[in-house]
């Protein structure tokens, strides 16, 4: 099946006592033993699995085309077990302008553990190949980045750190699978905060790993995921799932009004640079078009002036809201080096979009009232 297909189908069956399409939401933390003390429903205890988790994560393997996924309460938890899953003494490579989340587990949580990092432009393959250590464990690259929408070439770094004896894991929270999918290129593993647009509505937290096949990495984080009660509940699970469901749809329009609204923030005389990878002058155009079949739904730009400026504009806006996350349906707009501190990449002048399913024109007409008034 194809993947909009299996977005909706996989593990749908109805259901066996009252064929619902919809799958019932099982909320039992408990599931009863056989007489002959084994469990024949395939479940023992909620902590160890539940019916709507392996939904859930049979529809994101499918999705990644890997053979298995292990879903968590976050996209941090699933960063969180990716890293925990090394040893003490292992060394990471990661991407300078990923996620600001990632470098604060990096740089505090883990290095308190004796896992080092260094933090390199992972545009630069010399750069990548020149922080490779004899003990470097993972390479965890993000592409497209956050919150500069850089593009990094997949295949090579996947190639660097398997050269090196590493494992490699890119998160792929902003392309999906719909537009991109790493393990084809040779990636150990996919993160995702699906939060973001598996949820779709900006009311589930949650996050997944999937793996491009199985073993030891998957042994580990299964066992993260049993042993530290890193799960999602039934109902969070329930509603992740249901969102893959319209994601095909959703993805189609969050990319045409980005491209759309990145077209019409190029051609603006109050906005110094776009960051989108669709617009033909963007760095990472050439290579964004060759690994991935979109260009999403986010954008970043720089607003002319500094700070001062970038806040003027977000505090204007009407139809977009000024707040943090992506991949809704709502549009929203945030001040990244604000948010991020003295770690950030972004500049001060910076102003982060999730494109949501608004009228474009709509979203057009904000922007231009509110980047005016600066003027």
């Amino acid at each position: 099946m194809r993947i909009e297909t299996l977005a909706v189908k996989t593990g749908m069956d109805p259901d066996g006592a009252s064929r619902a399409i919809a799958p019932p939401i099982t909320l039992s933390t408990t599931f009863e033993r056989g007489e002959d003390g084994s469990y024949p429903g395939g479940f023992d205890y909620s902590r160890s699995g539940n019916p709507n988790r392996a939904l859930l994560e049979a529809a994101l393997a499918a999705l990644e085309g890997g053979p298995e996924a292990v879903a968590f309460p976050s996209g941090m938890a699933a960063t969180f077990a990716v890293i925990f899953s090394l040893a003490p003494g292992d060394h990471v490579v990661a991407a300078d302008d990923a996620y600001y989340g990632t470098g604060v587990l990096l740089r505090d949580s883990f290095a308190e553990r004796g896992i080092e990092a260094s933090f390199v432009d992972m545009t630069d393959l010399d750069a990548v190949r020149a922080a490779m250590r004899p003990n470097t464990g993972l390479v965890w690259m993000e592409t497209p980045s956050n919150p500069l929408i850089r593009v990094s070439d997949i295949e090579a770094i996947a190639g660097i750190a398997r050269e090196g004896g590493a494992i490699s894991c890119c998160d792929n929270t902003w392309a999906t699978p719909l537009l991109q999918r790493p393990l084809d290129f040779g990636v150990d593993l996919v993160m995702h905060s699906t939060t973001k647009y598996f949820g779709g509505h900006s009311d589930v937290t949650g996050g997944a790993v999937i793996v491009r096949e199985p073993g030891g990495t998957l042994d580990a984080l299964r066992k993260i995921q049993k042993d530290g009660g890193l799960v999602p509940s039934p109902f969070d699970a329930w509603l992740t799932r249901r969102g893959l469901e319209s994601l095909a749809a959703r993805m189609a329009l969050h990319c045409a009004n980005a491209m759309e609204l990145a077209r019409f923030l190029d051609a603006h005389p109050r906005v110094e640079r776009v960051h989108y990878p669709g617009l033909e002058n963007d760095p990472g155009h050439a290579l964004a078009a060759r690994q991935m079949s979109g260009f999403g739904g986010m954008l970043s730009f720089d607003v002319a002036g500094g700070r001062d400026e970038a806040f003027a504009v977000a505090a204007r806006v009407k139809v977009i809201a000024r707040a943090t996350s992506l991949g809704g349906t709502h549009s929203l707009i945030e001040h990244r080096a604000s948010v991020e501190g003295p770690t950030t990449r972004a500049p001060e002048n910076l102003l982060r979009m999730s494109v949501g399913l608004e009228h474009v024109d709509d979203l057009k007409e904000d922007l231009d009232r509110a980047l005016t008034a600066i003027g």
